[in-house]
């Protein structure tokens, strides 16, 4: 497949065109004019190029790419290596940040949903791009443990679990931990929307970092909390991403998993 008609369908696919955000999506470092290979991963780090290097990939895609706003403009270091890399081997770099956590049914948040069986999900009004932060219910009311037991089994990642203070009640209530149904959710680093959680009528609020201030808003506001890491909770747009690509086309597509425990 040409380059340009792969950024054509996956810009379609995704309508990365309308979103506004902190890089550029689509290409992004531009190699080989013919895509047979590609090598799909969560960051464009040098650990996933040296594994696209080994496979003779055509082409990367990832969620997380390069030339952020506000970052240092000198390629140099580490930038330098990376870029070195890419262009030694003609490799092409196409990143979706944002068009990537928002999609309807390829997106980060959507994907999470689905794993962790997050029904009647809607996207929470005044949070743009729409769709970055989304709130639906489980099938029936379950212990925040439980909960956080079946996140962590799917996740493969212990994740970090508060108790909102104003919400807790005796200790043998604690041991199984208050019930749950109603969750807000927004994969990455996500913390900052907890407010818009809690003003959503969210019982939880799961994302993937933490800041010092989010417990505090969680304490006040009167909702649970749940960081379940950065990567770990957007490992599967760019899977379902890579999944629909190599099922719509006759491309090789392959999925590394970089581990990070962030």
């Amino acid at each position: 497949m040409q380059r340009d008609q792969l950024l054509a369908l996956i810009a379609a696919k995704l309508n990365s065109h309308q979103i506004r955000d902190y890089c550029p999506n689509g290409l992004q470092v531009e190699g080989k004019a013919d895509i047979q290979r590609i090598v799909a991963g969560v960051t464009a780090s040098q650990a996933l190029l040296d594994e696209a290097v080994a496979r003779q990939a055509d082409a990367v895609i990832v969620h997380h790419g390069y030339f952020w706003k506000n970052e240092p403009m000198q390629v140099v270091g580490m930038k330098k290596r990376r870029l070195q890399t890419l262009l030694q081997h003609d490799i092409n770099l196409l990143a979706y940040h944002l068009p990537l956590d928002v999609h309807a049914d390829l997106g980060n948040n959507a994907q999470l949903a689905a794993l962790l069986g997050i029904g009647q999900v809607e996207a929470v009004q005044g949070c743009e791009p729409l769709g970055v932060l989304q709130i639906g219910q489980l099938a029936m009311p379950v212990a925040l443990n439980a909960f956080a037991q079946q996140l962590a089994f799917k996740l493969a990642r212990q994740p970090l679990v508060h108790f909102a203070r104003s919400l807790t009640g005796s200790a043998a209530d604690q041991a199984v931990g208050p019930l749950i149904q109603r969750i807000a959710f927004c994969t990455g680093g996500g913390q900052s929307y907890i407010e818009q959680a809690a003003q959503a009528g969210a019982d939880l609020f799961i994302t993937g970092e933490v800041s010092e201030q989010t417990i505090h808003i969680a304490d006040e506001m009167g909702i649970h909390f749940i960081a379940a890491g950065h990567h770990a909770t957007e490992r599967y747009g760019i899977q379902a991403l890579a999944q629909w690509l190599a099922s719509e086309t006759a491309l090789q597509v392959e999925f590394i998993d970089i581990p990070n425990p962030a």
